[in-house]
């Protein structure tokens, strides 16, 4: 005769094992995935974090970019925007040796300043890596973004002009348009500025934003929008749908650790129409 077993045992199991299951700590993202381009005979690298679904479901993809003296390992942990949103692709490229205001030698790795600098070697790379993820997996084409900082921030900048019709919105951070938002079209654009940042005055940052509002026919009173830390974030409204957020923090140049988490919300909210 077959032992019967108690619905009541039954139940306990289950609720124990929902329980256990509820309270596990989720999955770490997969790793990263080094890929080399070659441009015009040199060689390029990029991380890219992939969703496990990246081959068959339409997944937001964020370009990130570290600043002068960085590298993509450390714009991976700096940022680290592949774990605020691990459904979306998320590329950290590599720089090149590049002049900069703290290293006029040009050592160290960085981003081109302008449209034709270096012969655009950076956005022949962004060109031609983007294009490659667009062939290798679903790239949802309404949920294209950049974000970067200080020459990373100015690079940023550079894509809106250059590239814009690929993004549905852009973030920058204590970096500015050295040549200007020429070529620039209206878009939901966020800025992250401190107010004591040493290499970026906040003075020049601040004409920097308030072209941008300009551009983007924004309000002139700004409302709350979030606020994390000291971080402080004011929305500008658009009557054309292109808000402007900027996020100021009583902070020197360094990156602050929470602005990823604000980035990744104005990007949520901020699909292309």
């Amino acid at each position: 005769m077959t032992p019967r077993i108690s619905p009541i045992l039954i139940l306990l199991f289950l609720t124990c094992f929902a329980s256990k299951s509820q309270g596990a700590d989720p999955a770490p993202p997969p790793p990263p995935i080094e890929k080399q381009w070659n441009i015009e005979g040199t060689p390029r690298k990029a991380l890219l974090y992939l969703p496990p679904t990246a081959t068959k479901t339409e997944a937001p993809l964020i370009f990130a970019f570290h600043g002068h003296g960085g590298t993509m390992q450390s714009a991976a942990r700096t940022f680290a925007y592949h774990t605020l949103w691990p459904e979306s692709i998320v590329v950290y490229m590599q720089g090149l040796p590049t002049p900069g205001k703290t290293d006029p030698d040009g050592k160290l790795p960085g981003w081109q300043r302008l449209a034709g600098d270096h012969q655009d070697r950076d956005l022949k790379f962004f060109d031609a890596l983007l294009a490659d993820l667009k062939k290798d997996y679903k790239v949802d084409p309404k949920r294209i973004y950049c974000t970067g900082h200080s020459n990373g921030g100015l690079f940023t900048y550079l894509l809106w002009s250059a590239r814009g019709d690929t993004f549905a919105a852009v973030a920058p951070s204590a970096g500015i348009a050295i040549g200007g938002l020429k070529g620039a079209k209206p878009k939901p654009a966020l800025h992250v500025a401190g107010e004591q940042d040493e290499l970026v005055p906040f003075a020049i940052q601040k004409r920097m934003m308030d072209s941008v509002r300009q551009l983007n026919d924004c309000a002139t009173q700004g409302q709350p929008w979030a606020k994390s830390g000291t971080l402080v974030g004011t929305l500008y409204p658009s009557k054309t749908a292109t808000p402007f957020v900027s996020i100021i923090y009583p902070g020197t140049h360094k990156f602050p650790a929470e602005a990823p988490a604000l980035i990744v919300k104005f990007f949520k909210e901020n699909p292309a129409k």
